[in-house]
């Protein structure tokens, strides 16, 4: 297989300029540009461009993947958004995320090497909008993506078998951070052995009335601060309050630390989730063979009777076929000499058919593909 990358830019807070599409189109003669997006794939080559530095100065969202299991995806936040020491929680045992300032920003970088999963090309451009939500739900503080990046360094025996789940749960999963888990071959069972437990706060956000409590308890300076915020035409505003409300209401439903999981916990449970889908599966084969096995059992009664009412005929219509010196008449008399002895068999009559199949095998036995299936039908 030739070599494949796919490079793919989003720029959501602020779109991009003439003069910024100008200054990419220079990096690449053929990639699409639009005001939102750069997009390219290469099959021999390499991209010209730094991802860091076009993350630095004109992106929120990157997504890169090789054919030789490289896969990687960059967010851009503000810096005023990102709780670092929240999040250092989540990362103390992976190298796989790492988090750069760029100004008054933030880059988050998550990437994975040699993953031995399905070959993606430029018809699976569709990744980069699948996972384009996580942006507005880490905007909000659901650091859920952290703990699916946690248990990346679980799977790899980077975490100790004791160390405890760095939050209550993951459960349940938005479609974005299931697609997250899918992109970066992080393990199905044990991903949703994480999401048994539901998330300290409501993945979608506090409900209105709590929100709404917290909102009416700020005060006065601080309302009219996030205000003229909102006048000033400040990005993300929407998210920073959801954020904060969030973090507000989280001391009041946390779980306590007592009852987290370890990482062994976790891996065990992955373990009893994947035999009881190996026995399901293994169970609904069984019955699918049974299916099947009916079918065909019913399928050769019909014709089993079809050949018993047509008589001696059958044998004249096996030597036809003989006589074509071809595969498929070949084929086709060995099938009818197949169903014919199954006749034989239930009829009390095999030592009949064994003298005309003698009979057969001796005028054709110069006819060597004919007598090989006739082996293989035993």
């Amino acid at each position: 297989m030739s070599e494949y990358q796919y490079y793919e830019f989003q720029a959501i807070d602020r779109p991009l300029s003439n003069a910024d599409r100008q200054v990419l189109r220079g990096l690449s003669s053929r990639a699409r540009i639009t005001a939102t997006s750069f997009t390219n794939s290469y099959e021999w080559g390499d991209f010209k461009g730094d991802p860091d530095e076009l993350m630095a100065r004109w992106f929120d969202l990157h997504l890169y993947f090789a054919n030789w299991g490289t896969r990687r995806l960059m967010i851009k936040l503000p810096a005023r958004l990102v709780d670092r020491d929240r999040i250092d929680t989540f990362l103390a045992a992976t190298d796989d995320v790492m988090l750069e300032d760029a100004g008054d920003n933030v880059i988050i970088s998550i990437s994975r090497d040699e993953l031995e999963l399905e070959y993606l090309d430029d018809e699976d451009s569709s990744w980069l909008a699948a996972l384009a939500p996580l942006r507005a739900e880490l905007l909000a503080g659901d650091l859920r993506l952290f703990y699916l990046t946690w248990l990346m360094a679980v799977e790899a025996d980077a975490v100790e078998p004791g160390e405890p789940e760095p939050m209550p749960g993951i459960g349940p999963l938005t479609e974005a951070l299931e697609t997250f888990a899918e992109f970066f071959g992080i393990d199905h069972d044990i991903v949703k052995a994480a999401a048994e437990r539901s998330a300290a706060t409501a993945p979608d956000g506090p409900a209105p009335e709590m929100a709404r409590q917290v909102i009416e308890a700020m005060s006065n300076a601080e309302k009219t601060g996030l205000l003229m915020r909102v006048f000033n035409g400040e990005s993300n505003m929407s998210a920073e309050l959801r954020a904060t409300v969030r973090a507000r209401l989280e001391p009041e439903t946390a779980i306590s630390p007592g009852s987290s999981r370890t990482a062994a916990d976790l891996q065990a449970r992955a373990e009893e989730i994947r035999l009881a889908r190996k026995r399901a599966e293994a169970e609904l084969a069984e019955a699918q063979r049974r299916l099947q096995a009916e079918a065909a059992a019913k399928a050769r009664d019909v014709r089993l009777e079809a050949l018993r009412q047509r008589g001696e005929n059958v044998w004249g219509e096996v030597e036809i076929e003989i006589g074509r010196r071809n595969p498929a008449g070949y084929d086709k008399a060995a099938a009818l000499l197949s169903d014919l002895s199954v006749l034989a068999e239930r009829e009390g009559s095999t030592e009949e058919f064994r003298l005309r199949l003698q009979s057969i095998r001796e005028r054709h036995a110069g006819k060597g593909r004919f007598l090989e299936r006739l082996t293989l039908l035993g």
